[in-house]
């Protein structure tokens, strides 16, 4: 039969260890001993357990200390503290420093056998229910963020690690670049997931209007407040705010923004009265804030404020093995809103879209596919069906063996070929493959234009 769970037991008094081992055994658990905190925590580095007995007041390393580590490197562990009613104070704080209960000496079989079976099946299902989580989070962001290149899978993990925390968190990245989608996953993965994510688009705001934006007005405040209204941080109050393009900011406004940031506090424009606001805070720019602060256009304690964890997202033209992902995605997505067949993608066009130099990044390529599935005929979308198709056109013509004439279309291939070889270090495989023609034909080229690219 198999065992009930695995039951780790901590003890510095062997008859302790082995009354307890034994009635465990009898009913149905494996068990494994330690006779102090030091071979714990060397027995939990090499097996998991459900569940752990642990002495407080044992010589060399203290029980809390035990605790503490156990806790550190298995968070999903049911620890059990065992103690004397002489240190019921040490069991209390044992449990506010995540004990899962403690057991009183002495104690009966039934009692013990009894709160391990319970705290064996709490484990398993906090470990089952953080499998789960783990795999609803990987669904929810390869639907959100779409690629797998190494550069993708940085921001994936940047991602993950923030959401828990409350911290507030920087997000980078050119225009397009998808730093809004970043922070809605962070905010979808965080506690507060279930309260208003609300976007204030510092970009488009002039700066008189701003500061009612984000912090509201009390009616009579200015001409024309003909009635109280509730700013954006307040919105978010529960929630997460995202300042998006923050760079904006004026000086003045970063000031008042400075106080909401350290100390959670607002108030209405107009009134004196100061109101708490629980907020978490996500804020983006593609522009160089560092440069900014040097410039003297931005607070430098507001940007360390906001610069607590600091996600950038790559530009597409440095993630171009996720372009065929990306296409695919949004490809069936427009057709899905245009009610329409899902087009299919030459190889031409695809070998165009990955070429393409991409200055607005994801969404510029979004755009493209729109315009290419709207207007397309057939049931795939072909190089002239992609809005660059006269560029496009010249790029396949040159690239695919088509004599190039001395003159501007020779630049243009020699220039063309160049930059790849610099961009994948010489490799000439990987250059090939992303130009769309075989390493014979490359080869062929580079001899003939005598190229050599730069270090």
């Amino acid at each position: 039969m198999a065992a009930r769970g695995k039951v780790l037991i901590v003890d510095d008094d062997e008859s302790m260890r082995i009354g307890c081992a034994q009635t465990l055994e009898a009913g149905g658990f494996a068990v494994t001993l330690a006779a102090n905190g030091e071979e714990a925590l060397e027995k939990a580095s090499r097996e998991s357990f459900d569940a752990a007995l642990l002495d407080l007041r044992m010589p060399g390393l203290p029980g809390l200390e035990v605790l503490r580590l156990l806790k550190r490197d298995s968070p999903n562990l049911m620890v059990i503290v065992i103690t004397g009613y002489a240190t019921i104070e040490s069991a209390v704080e044992a449990i506010q420093r995540g004990a899962y209960n403690y057991l009183p000496k002495p104690f009966t079989p039934e009692a013990l056998v009894a709160i391990v079976r319970k705290a064996a099946a709490t484990g398993r299902r906090t470990l089952e229910d953080a499998c789960v989580r783990r795999e609803l989070e990987r669904q929810m962001l390869s639907n959100e963020i779409i690629g797998r290149s190494e550069a993708m899978s940085k921001v994936l993990r940047l991602i993950q690690k923030a959401a828990p925390t409350d911290s507030t968190v920087l997000i980078t990245g050119e225009t397009g670049s998808g730093k809004e989608v970043v922070a809605r996953a962070i905010h979808r993965l965080s506690p507060r997931s279930a309260k208003a994510f609300v976007t204030v688009d510092c970009g488009t705001l002039v700066e008189t209007l701003f500061e009612t934006e984000l912090f509201g007005h009390v009616k009579g405040a200015f001409s024309g407040a003909v009635e109280s209204t509730t700013g954006k941080i307040e919105l978010a109050d529960g929630g997460t705010l995202f300042l998006d393009e923050m760079a904006n900011i004026g000086i003045q406004m970063q000031a008042r923004l400075l106080r909401v940031v350290q100390e959670r506090e607002i108030s209405r424009v107009g009134s004196a009265q100061k109101r708490k606001v629980d907020v978490r805070i996500l804020s983006a720019t593609n522009r160089d804030l560092p440069q900014a602060v040097r410039d003297g256009s931005f607070r430098e304690d507001l940007f360390y404020r906001l610069n607590v964890i600091h996600v950038p997202v790559p530009p597409l033209r440095d993630r171009i093995e996720d372009i065929p992902e990306l296409v695919a995605h949004y490809v069936a997505k427009l057709a899905a809103q245009r009610r329409r067949p899902v087009p299919g993608v030459s190889e031409e066009a695809m070998r165009f879209l990955k070429r393409h130099e991409w200055p607005g990044n994801v969404r510029e390529l979004i755009n493209a596919l729109e315009y290419a599935v709207v207007t397309a005929e057939g049931d795939s979308i072909g190089l002239g069906d992609l809005p660059y198709s006269a560029e496009a056109s010249s790029h396949l013509n040159l690239l695919e063996g088509s004599p190039a004439e001395d003159g501007h279309l020779a630049r243009i291939e020699q220039s063309e070929i160049l930059r790849v070889l610099q961009q994948f270090g010489g490799n000439r495989t990987k250059a090939a493959e992303f130009l769309g023609i075989n390493r014979k034909t490359l080869r062929e080229k580079i001899r003939k234009y005598d190229l050599k690219p730069r270090d």
